[in-house]
């Protein structure tokens, strides 16, 4: 067995006591075991903690384990296809596109949509506009890069889109009511916390395909990393893989921000942690070790913001940047 394949089953296995500690931890004192006894649908202490680790924190860890692979696999994806290590989900504007999506329907609609005999409110109506703008960005850059062959240009289209959508979403929120600009700044903080387990098989479902697409790209990943023109001399279209990736890049962030908002840091910082772990770029090992890096640093993040307790739940993204951007700057050094 391979040294990197060893390390990812032990990091793996690190995942299971980390999700454990996500249903522990919280602002109720639930015992390991108690948890352990609701999850095996055995009797337990007092029945509201069936209520809490069932309805509340188990669907909880499991969107930050899909978020953060999700998130973590997308810069992995980036960063291979465009050669550049601060390649990440919201340089495409991408996450952009799917806050302009939930601001139009917060700020603008007033917290609903009608789409012909069709209404849609609350949550359901954020998720999908959050959808469809991500879906939206992602359509006009594959537009230009069907026209535009040199990747740092389109790098810079993507950068570009993002700032439109940011402007298109400050001018929202200078117009909106006070309300809806506070709905809006808690959606733009993250959370994990907002999918109800009803809402797990659909995340689930978009999470795996994208993960599932990813990984038949793997050898393509590793003839990538040698440079574009010796895997075009191996048989390889180049601009047809670009984007392959660039769509599966969609799916997964579009996925993850609708449902969680736009999380910050994960996705930029996540494959970097992974490489260094494994210290190896040959994605037989890293794809499978950033998939399994991504979920326990969204875990870790998760239990931090629930440290607190009975004095609420920090705001996931004022957590992420204090564990991505040291690894940032790291990288940069390194680099330099």
């Amino acid at each position: 067995m391979k040294k990197g394949t060893r390390i990812n089953i032990i990091m793996a296995a690190a995942v299971i006591p980390m999700f454990l500690l996500n249903l522990i931890i919280g602002s109720v004192d639930i015992p390991l075991t108690d948890v352990v006894a609701i999850l095996f649908g055995k009797d337990c202490a007092q029945a509201s903690w069936e209520y809490i680790i069932l309805q509340t924190r188990l669907p909880q860890a499991i969107t930050a384990v899909l978020c953060g692979s999700s998130l973590a696999v997308s810069g992995l994806l980036l960063q291979t296809a465009f050669r550049n290590p601060l390649a990440g989900p919201s340089i495409f504007g991408i996450n952009s596109g799917a806050s302009l999506g939930a601001a139009l329907v917060m700020l603008a609609f007033g917290g609903g949509i009608t789409l012909g005999t069709v209404s849609l409110t609350g949550f359901v109506a954020v998720l999908a506009a959050a959808f469809i703008g991500a879906g939206a960005v992602m359509a006009v850059l594959l537009l230009f890069a069907g026209m535009v062959r040199n990747n740092v240009m389109l790098l810079i289209i993507g950068i570009m889109i993002g700032y439109i959508a940011s402007s298109a979403i400050a001018l929202l929120n200078f117009f909106a009511t006070e309300e809806g600009v506070h709905s809006y700044m808690v959606w733009g903080l993250g959370n994990f916390g907002g999918v109800s387990m009803r809402q797990i098989p659909l995340f689930a479902t978009a999470t795996v395909a994208g993960l599932s697409l990813s990984i038949l790209l793997i050898k393509p990943l590793n003839t990538l990393l040698l440079g574009e023109q010796y895997a075009e001399n191996l048989g390889i279209n180049t601009l047809r893989l670009r984007n392959s990736l660039l769509v599966i890049t969609g799916i997964l962030t579009a996925s993850a921000t609708a449902f969680c908002g736009p999380i910050a840091f994960i996705g930029l910082a996540v494959p970097h942690i992974a490489r260094m772990i494994l210290n190896t770029d040959d994605h037989r090992q890293l794809l499978p070790g950033t998939i399994i890096t991504g979920a326990a640093v969204a875990l870790v993040c998760n239990l931090i913001c629930a440290l607190p307790g009975e004095n609420g739940v920090i705001p996931l993204n004022a957590v992420t940047p204090i564990m991505g951007a040291p690894v940032i700057i790291y990288v940069i050094m390194r680099r330099r």
